[in-house]
């Protein structure tokens, strides 16, 4: 399995990885990025089987980046990990076919989600 983590602070990326290590098998691989050409650039080299997206980025915000990831793969499965819990950003989300919306307070339901079929 494949996940891209898509974050402009090192912090959470060691901490999402942390997480993302322990709830995975061996032979995970993860690409990190610190903005979102980046990850445009990472997920068109390495298609991730999943990508967890900060909203809040430099130069272009996470919901830019999944429109653009989206026009390469219509199928990406992308997660929103951000501090910004809003029931706008919510629904903003839901509509663009996101398989999570986690809130960066509540981490633990991500191995969760990123276990789902």
């Amino acid at each position: 399995m494949k996940i891209m983590i898509v974050d402009d602070h090192d912090g959470m990326r060691r901490m999402l990885r942390s997480i993302v290590s322990i709830g995975s098998s061996e032979g995970t691989e993860i690409i990190e990025c610190a903005d979102g050409e980046e990850a445009l650039i990472q997920y068109a080299a390495h298609q991730p089987d999943m990508v967890l997206m900060d909203i809040q980025l430099k130069a272009m915000n996470g919901f830019e980046v999944t429109e653009r990831i989206h026009a390469i793969d219509s199928q990406a499965k992308i997660i929103f990990v951000t501090s910004h819990d809003t029931p706008m950003y919510r629904m903003k989300a839901r509509d663009m076919r996101a398989k999570g919306f986690i809130s960066k307070d509540n981490l633990a339901e991500l191995d969760q989600l990123l276990h789902q079929p």
